[in-house]
């Protein structure tokens, strides 16, 4: 009588973990080249610090899958613990939302040859960050003109004039961008993450713009927050 009640419990478990998979609505798989043994974890950003979703053992293979449940569309991160290591090059930031996704990359070059599908807004945050990169390419370089030109205050000037431009422009194309994919979660987190000082009237015509179902999002409803705190002291 008690295998069969302790079978009973084993089995109930089982249905319930399956059950729990089965509720999931998001879905992530992928294959790492030249992954072969080690731990990945996918983690998301709870105030400053990276917390642990889901987490798998890689042994042989080099493909994975994680399967859990998504609130609402938000930026994780794909971990790599490649054992003693001295690489940098270990997290991979992808933009997710429910469905299913596919990141395909390479264990020497983990971020930069990664390949991301399945979800929209990380294919639109994609296309921000090639034109944000030219942005912040030239503000590097004028960084490096402002050493050279330290002696010559008429330089400094000049340069300075330009980093100034480089900047309104820089926040421009992220106003511009919030705007024109409001109906993207990835709209409030760009506002977010590039231009949470813009001026308080701009904010405020990013989060007017946002779709109800955006505003409801992880990143509407702090945006939201953010402008409302804002508006109290400004």
């Amino acid at each position: 009588m008690r295998k069969i009640i302790v079978l009973f419990l084993a089995l109930s478990l089982t249905w319930s973990c399956k059950k729990e998979k089965a509720d999931s609505n998001f879905e992530l798989t992928g294959n790492i080249k030249g992954f072969k043994s080690g731990k990945l974890f996918v983690q998301r950003l709870v105030d400053t610090n990276l917390v642990v979703i889901d987490s798998l053992v890689v042994d042989g293979k080099s493909e994975f899958k994680f399967n859990f449940d998504l609130q609402s569309p938000e930026m994780l991160y794909l971990f790599i613990d490649r054992g003693v290591t001295n690489s940098l090059d270990n997290n991979l930031q992808f933009f997710a939302e429910p469905g299913k996704m596919n990141i395909d990359t390479d264990l020497e070059l983990f971020y930069l040859k990664s390949k991301i599908s399945g979800s929209k807004n990380q294919k639109v945050y994609e296309d921000f960050l090639k034109v944000n990169k030219k942005f912040n390419n030239q503000l590097l370089d004028l960084t490096a003109a402002k050493f050279k030109a330290i002696k010559n205050l008429k330089n400094a000037d000049s340069i300075y004039k330009v980093e100034g431009d480089i900047l309104k422009r820089k926040y421009l194309h992220a106003l511009n961008f919030a705007i024109n994919n409001k109906d993207l979660e990835v709209s409030p987190y760009i506002a977010l993450t590039e231009i949470s000082d813009i001026n308080l009237r701009y904010l405020d015509t990013i989060q007017k713009a946002m779709s109800p179902k955006v505003a409801k999002s992880f990143y509407g409803k702090k945006l939201l927050k953010l402008y409302e705190e804002r508006k109290k002291v400004e």
